[in-house]
């Protein structure tokens, strides 16, 4: 074994060097997420708020959230839905209302008259937008019929007590 200086790699040390770039490369180009790394950070839908917390039937609550911190273009006719479900999980109120290009809305609705006393779960989520990747990437739904359900995950909830119509 002399001196190698200046020889090119050969046999084991070639096929270890190969080995080595063809693992590499995969990581360095993000494939673990299939994501360009030097894209902007995942940009996922505003924080919503329920206010007031805790409602009778026939009183209104207001469902808001502010404009994103990132660059969403959820784009010029953008909407939110907004769902209501009772304490059993029956959706008692489905709500699409308009929402900015930067996520921001604000839903005003009447607590149902036959809602039972309990605690609510609302959700709110940009429409036609799929966020089941769960890695913040908007991937927009196509347009016409739905062709996506989402089917794991995890959905943002805020709760509503909802007292009865005397207390």
């Amino acid at each position: 074994m002399g001196n190698s200086r200046g020889k090119s790699l050969t046999g084991a040390w070639a096929a270890r060097a190969l080995a080595v770039t063809l693992c590499a490369v995969p990581v360095l180009a993000g494939a673990t997420s299939c994501r360009n790394i030097f894209a902007p950070p995942p940009c996922m839908p505003p924080e919503f708020s329920v206010s007031p917390a805790t409602a009778k039937p026939g009183e209104q609550v207001t469902v808001s959230a502010p404009d994103t911190t990132c660059d969403a273009r959820y784009g010029a006719d953008a909407r939110i839905q907004v769902t209501v479900k009772d304490a059993a999980g029956t959706a008692v109120l489905e709500e699409l209302a308009p929402m900015s290009d930067d996520g921001a809305f604000n839903v005003v609705f009447t607590v149902p008259a036959a809602m039972a006393a309990g605690t609510a779960a609302v959700t709110a989520y940009p429409s036609g937008v799929d966020w089941c990747d769960d890695t913040g990437v908007n991937n927009r739904a196509a347009q016409g019929p739905p062709e996506l359900v989402r089917v794991s995950c995890a959905e943002r909830v805020v709760p509503l007590v909802v007292l009865a119509p005397g207390g």
